[in-house]
């Protein structure tokens, strides 16, 4: 059975959570100009507002907090119920990446990474899924990595957190199908953003935020759940996870010159 699509987001209302910067900026603009209604949320005030002021200004609301604090994604989303009446996509971007490996590992870096990338998207999804659950529609977006596929150098604390968002990505699916509420477990290859300008390597197949957003959107509105690219990088990554492991590990010091 396949999970509904959005046809068009004119007039549709999307809260993008982590909208100041990178693939989530790109994002939110993107929507923007499609006739969209936004909510924008981070930590970045003053970069949120920015793209507020660029676009009608009941087009937007301007929602700053830190995903993780419950107490701030809660008040957030009262607010969008209270002004728009409820929420058609919950689009979670946020996220933050520290290089890490094993002989720098820093258990106050992993803490920190595993409560954004992956209790984050639990939290968000705690707010908005009863309401979708209610009306028997919606649409719940996370962006995870391909990171996640397997293990990979200097991520050691985020792709674990990115393994996690895929197993629950996969759970939600199985669970909301039947109720009506769509799944999109997106997962980007190397996108140019703040986040991956702290790489000191060669990064393949590099992309631009407005690339990753367009593969974004058609996916949602295709009603994907698997969306994950560039697929030439993604495809690759997707092969290496099915070898043994002498294989996987032989081609990653093969290859990955880092």
């Amino acid at each position: 059975m396949k999970q509904k699509g959005i046809d068009s987001f004119a007039n549709k209302r999307i809260w993008v959570i982590g909208a100041s910067s990178g693939i989530g900026e790109a994002c939110a603009r993107a929507f923007l100009k499609a006739g969209a209604k936004i909510a924008l949320s981070s930590r970045r005030t003053e970069r949120l507002n920015s793209i507020a002021q660029s676009v009608d200004q009941a087009q937007t609301l301007v929602l700053p907090l830190d995903v993780t604090h419950t107490d701030q994604l809660v008040s957030a989303y009262q607010t969008i119920l209270e002004n728009w009446g409820g929420l058609d996509l919950m689009l979670f971007v946020s996220g933050v990446y520290t290089p890490l490996r094993a002989d720098n590992f820093d258990f106050e870096i992993a803490q920190k990474t595993i409560d954004a990338n992956l209790l984050g998207p639990m939290r968000a999804v705690a707010v908005v899924l009863p309401e979708m659950l209610k009306s028997h529609a919606g649409h719940i977006a996370i962006v995870g990595s391909v990171a996640g596929y397997s293990g990979l150098p200097k991520a050691l604390a985020y792709g674990p957190s990115k393994a996690g968002i895929i197993n629950f990505c996969e759970n939600l699916f199985y669970d909301l199908l039947p109720e009506g509420v769509s799944v999109h477990m997106i997962s980007p290859g190397f996108v140019a953003t703040e986040a991956t300008a702290q790489n000191d390597f060669e990064m393949p197949a590099l992309i631009t935020a407005d690339e990753a957003a367009k593969e974004i959107l058609e996916g949602i509105q295709a009603g994907k759940f698997d969306i994950h690219f560039p697929k030439r990088f993604s495809g690759f990554l997707k092969f290496l996870r099915i070898l043994p492991y002498p294989l996987y590990f032989w081609i990653i010091r093969r290859f990955v010159k880092i």
